[in-house]
């Protein structure tokens, strides 16, 4: 058997895109999503919900939930969750970093630059998310620390994913409406 040939055929493979699972405020927070998405398109595949309201188009929560781990956290590695200004108070943003941590995937929180810190360095972000940075379970990035490079980025996502899953606190209470 001519290994050698085996190997050249094995290196010239096309490589397969990781998939991620960007998760953030529709409304406020777009221009930041497509600019994450232009720079890394051609090394991850991007994937995001597209606005869950007006796709899946339900308030039932478990057929909601399921289409949400179905359709966009299934088959993804890793939620990252642009964190601008309003972010917090989204309910399907919650809905989503739910279904990431009941898939035990990898967790990225970003700051963007529209989300401006308290006079004493604090930032609010969506709680469930807050809850596993504490933990140590997910990642709390800056937008410039996540978009430095291909390289950065993929080295955060990677460090995500291996995460300790034990460290996973999910035990809050779904947001039922956007505050």
């Amino acid at each position: 058997m001519n290994y050698g040939l085996i190997g050249s055929i094995l290196r010239n493979q096309p490589t397969v895109k990781r998939k991620v699972f960007v998760s953030y405020h529709h409304g406020g927070d777009q221009i930041y999503y497509d600019a994450f998405s232009k720079v890394f398109s051609d090394t991850y595949d991007v994937i995001t919900d597209n606005s869950l309201e007006r796709a899946i188009d339900s308030e039932e929560l478990e057929y909601v939930m399921r289409r949400i781990r179905e359709n966009f956290i299934s088959g993804s590695s890793c939620t990252i969750v642009l964190v601008g200004k309003d972010t917090w108070g989204r309910k399907y943003v919650d809905w989503e970093i739910k279904a990431t941590l009941d898939k035990q995937h990898g967790l990225i929180g970003v700051q963007l630059p529209a989300l401006q810190a308290a006079p004493n360095g604090t930032v609010t972000v969506p709680a469930r998310l807050h809850d596993n940075i504490t933990s140590g379970y997910a990642l709390w990035l800056t937008w410039a620390q996540i978009t430095g490079s291909t390289q950065a980025c993929a080295g955060y996502i990677e460090q995500a994913n291996v995460g300790a899953k034990k460290l996973i606190v999910n035990n809050r209470d779904r947001l039922l409406r956007n505050v």
